[in-house]
């Protein structure tokens, strides 16, 4: 029986806005290159791709959109990188995600917007490569309000941010045990926040064995067909 090949290991780093995520991303990509591993790093929205180039003037408040618009065009800029971000995996090399589609639907089921149910939501994502790891940043306010820059941006927003934090949480329910889904504290210093998150990826450092995953893909397919197209 011949021995599966190991491939990269697929990172996820998800939390509220001023968590502190893209400053652990960096420490977090650092160790791992320490280590003598190949790691890509990816940051959604990737706003230098023609979708994201809109998707940035809509954060800066710069443009309007309907929310559904919004979503859908988040969404189509996780897709316009998948194929690439499974070849990397494919290939060897760990991928490392800041945001994915996790906080597509956070961010988005947070506004409360008619006929943007969790549920639809979730729908555009159906089928994306699965992470082997996600790691949640939990923040309090007291400490988003600390770290400067905070408000610069549509979504930066006390109240909206406790209904983002809310949908998160039911996301980590939703993956279950199997998700392999942990929430860190980021209120903690950045050097402890750091330790921590090296603590959970190890294991994967040098890559994984099991087959990539598709986010949701146990869904009952009428259901998932209703959820696109709703």
């Amino acid at each position: 029986m011949s021995e599966r090949k190991v491939r990269g290991a697929f990172i996820v780093v998800e939390g509220l806005d001023r968590s502190g995520k893209s400053s652990q991303v960096t420490l977090l990509e650092e160790h791992l290159k320490a280590e003598g591993v190949a790691v890509r790093l990816v940051k959604f929205p990737d706003r230098t791709t023609p979708i994201g180039k809109l998707i940035d003037s809509y954060l800066r408040s710069e443009s309007e959109m309907d929310d559904r618009s919004i979503h859908l065009l988040f969404s189509a800029n996780r897709w316009e990188l998948a194929k690439s971000i499974q070849d990397s995996l494919e290939s060897g090399t760990t991928v490392i995600c800041d945001r994915y589609a996790f906080s597509g639907i956070a961010f988005s089921a947070a506004k409360n917007a008619s006929g943007m149910s969790y549920e639809w939501c979730r729908g555009p994502d159906i089928a994306l490569p699965a992470p082997d790891i996600t790691l949640f940043l939990a923040v309090s306010p007291e400490q988003q309000r600390a770290r400067g820059g905070f408000g610069e941006e549509r979504y930066e927003k006390a109240d909206f941010q406790e209904r983002v934090e809310h949908v998160f949480e039911r996301i980590g329910v939703e993956m279950g045990d199997g998700s392999r889904w942990f929430a860190v504290d980021a209120d903690q210093r950045k050097e402890e926040v750091a330790q921590e998150l090296w603590r959970l990826v190890q294991p994967l450092a040098k890559g994984t064995d099991r087959p990539l995953g598709r986010l949701w893909a146990d869904l009952d397919e009428r259901v998932r067909n209703a959820h696109l197209y709703i």
